[in-house]
């Protein structure tokens, strides 16, 4: 079982930048993949980026590729999101999850997530 705990949202200006962090407990964090998804209020939530076991491989929604980038430290039991040039559309609330399963279609769906962090929220004015 994993735990997973974000930090580093908060408010910021359209075209700034923010990291986010997800500590997670346990010896076994290498053997998860890792996911960042996002909620905007009365919508669904929505992959953001994936990130492998081992931190080869890497995959991001179309809206965020090139602004965002998913990484991690397996020595610290941590992933991050680096997120730049900021939108007011980019505000919600950010989730991390861990998955145990490998890349593949369904990848980007919250279900594909065994475990999730409680959430952070982000919020980017205009």
């Amino acid at each position: 079982q994993v735990q997973l705990v974000e930090s580093g949202g908060g408010l910021v200006q359209a075209g700034g930048s923010l990291r986010l962090s997800c500590a997670a407990s346990g010896r076994t964090f290498s053997t998860y993949a890792m996911g960042w998804f996002r909620q905007a209020p009365g919508k669904e939530r929505l992959f953001v980026a994936r990130i492998s076991r081992s931190g080869g491989s890497t995959y991001y929604a179309d809206s965020v590729k090139g602004r965002f980038t998913i990484s991690r430290d397996n020595a610290k039991n941590t992933v991050y999101l680096q997120m730049n040039s900021l939108k007011p559309e980019d505000t919600a609330v950010y989730y991390c999850a861990a998955a145990s399963t490998g890349w593949g279609p369904r990848s980007v769906m919250p279900t594909q997530y065994a475990y999730w962090g409680q959430g952070t929220q982000v919020t980017v004015s205009s």
